[in-house]
Formats: structure tokens, sequence, C-alpha cells
């Protein structure tokens, strides 16, 4: 599988007063897109995510390092690259005034080679809302028509930055498949969310970032994989810390007990065993490997705060 996008060694900087003013919000990354999937690009308020974003789109250029997007420079050859991508912003500023269909018959206008208006609006569940105003839309409704005006251009590349922000949980699932059903198609597809149970659901391979860089990156397994798996019960009346089996590393606060491991199987079947052997009673027993949030959660508590410029 080629590659769509290809970054390296990405720098953005935003300058300010004075000799040493100024923010880098991107400092040296590297990683690639493939063409056909969908890769999720996470991160904290301010770890770099929107300045990253905007350079691939062909927003802005980069300070620093190289962005190639279907083998083009997405700034300085966007006459070529824009007609291939689609983009969904946070907000999209749509008249209000308009209907649905007016505002998706108005993007057409300016979009090569675009979808009919109907089939656009049919595509993100809008059917049957053309005729109503987008003031009288509810907020969910406002973005999937940014999703729908989006996919307008029949891109190969789609941005789709908080694409289920307001949505209820029915029309998150629609949307979530909508995009499998892109990616099925062949469309590349570059997401970002503050949802990670969506880009567990969704992406191919993630990269979270903090402070500027990619802290880890691959497939959602494979990151999960990295950070230990846990194993929480109350300890058994009578007993005291000391008396769980010593090769596991617990943490107990009170009668709950916690023990984080990146064997779980095996963990599991010891302490069972102990439990088995000793008569005990495991209340409120509960096994599991770490999820994307916990991984997130993990990186956001070891990383310094910063603050993205707007």
């Amino acid at each position: 599988m080629s590659d769509a996008i290809e970054v390296n060694g990405l720098r953005r900087r935003y300058e300010g007063p004075g000799a040493n003013g100024g923010f880098e919000a991107v400092r040296g990354l590297d990683f690639t897109v493939r063409q056909g999937e969908v890769f999720a690009l996470l991160g904290t308020n301010g770890a770099g995510k929107t300045s990253t974003v905007e350079v691939l789109e062909g927003l802005a250029p980069p300070t620093g390092g190289s962005v190639r997007l279907l083998g083009h420079d997405p700034f300085r050859e966007r006459a070529t690259v824009r007609p291939r991508i689609g983009i969904m912003l946070q907000e999209g500023g749509l008249p209000s005034e308009l209907t649905a269909r007016e505002t998706a018959r108005m993007w057409a206008g300016v979009v090569t080679g675009a979808r009919p208006e109907e089939e656009a609006l049919e595509l993100v569940g809008l059917g049957g809302r053309g005729d109503v105003r987008v003031k009288q839309l509810s907020g969910g409704e406002r973005r999937r028509l940014d999703l729908a005006l989006a996919l307008m251009g029949r891109p190969q590349v789609l941005f789709l930055d908080e694409p289920t922000t307001g949505l209820d949980p029915q029309a998150r699932r629609t949307t979530w498949e909508l995009v499998r059903s892109l990616r099925e198609e062949g469309n590349t597809i570059v997401l970002t969310t503050h949802y990670l149970e969506e880009a567990e659901a969704l992406a191919d391979r993630l990269a979270i970032m903090t402070e500027g860089r990619i802290t880890v990156a691959g497939t959602p397994a494979e990151v999960m994989a990295a950070q230990p798996s846990r194993i929480r019960f109350q300890l058994p009346r009578g007993l005291v810390p000391a008396q769980l089996p010593l090769t596991l590393p617990a943490a107990v606060e009170g009668r709950e007990v916690e023990i984080r491991t990146p064997q779980l199987q095996e963990a599991l079947l010891e302490l069972l065993r102990w439990a088995e052997d000793g008569g005990h009673q495991l209340e409120r027993l509960d096994a599991r490997s770490a999820s994307l949030e916990e991984v997130f959660l993990d990186i956001a508590a070891r990383g310094e705060r910063t603050e993205e410029p707007a």
C-alpha cells in the first residue's frame, strides 16, 4: 500500500514579539498515512494537532521539514491538491438563512466534479431535511451537513475534525459506518477526535501527540498493548495485603486492590489459584486489557500542558 501523505521533520512555529518570542507548536514530526486507511491524530488541547493538520491541508506552510500529499506539496501546489481533498472543520460557518439543499447546491458550484446535492444529503442522513434552513437544524444535523459538503467533491483524502461532536449515539454510529464505507471504497481519511472510543473503533493506525511531538504511534492494538492490563477486586475479609501473592504487584487502598501487569492471563490465573487454594471469595473481580482512553490519559498525565495559539 503506497502512502497518501508523507511527513518528514515537520515543524511549525508561531512568531511573537522580541528576539526569543514565538512558540513552536510542532517540533519535528515524522509519519505517513497510507492510501485507503483511517489515520487518527490524537492529543490533548495544545498538543499541536490543529497546527499539524492545517499544514497537511495546505492552509499553512511548514516552518521546517516537508509534507507531501498525493505526491504534491499541499501549500505550494494547492491548485493541484485542493480538488482531490475534502475538509470538515470543527465549525462550518454556514449561511444560516439558506436551506440544507441550497447550501449543498452552493457548495457544489465551487467543487470540481461535485456529487448531486441530493446524493450528498442522503449520504449523511439528511435526505428528508433539504428544505430546512441551516439555523433550524439541530447541532448534530449541522455537523452532518458539514460532512456532506466535505464529501461533495468525491475526495481521495478526507480530513475530519471532530466529525461526531453534537451527534446522538445513533447518529454517531451511522457516521462511523459511513466512514468505514468510504475507507472500503479506497478513500484515505485523517481523523482528529476527542472521542477515544471513536478512534479505537475507526482507526487503522493512530498517533498521540504531546507538546508538538508524537509520543506513541501504531495500530490501536499495538498502542494499547504497551499499557499494562489491570485486575481489580476487594481484599477478602480477614486478610491483610501482605497475604496476597508476592509475585503480583498490588496497590491496596482500604479493601480495594488493583494489580497492573503486562501478562493479564498469567496474573489472573495465579490470582484465581491463590483464591481457590485459600478458599477466598474475590468480590467485585474485574480484569481487562488497557483501553485507548487509559493509554491517552497516562500519556497526558506525563506530559506538560501547553497552550496552542489560536
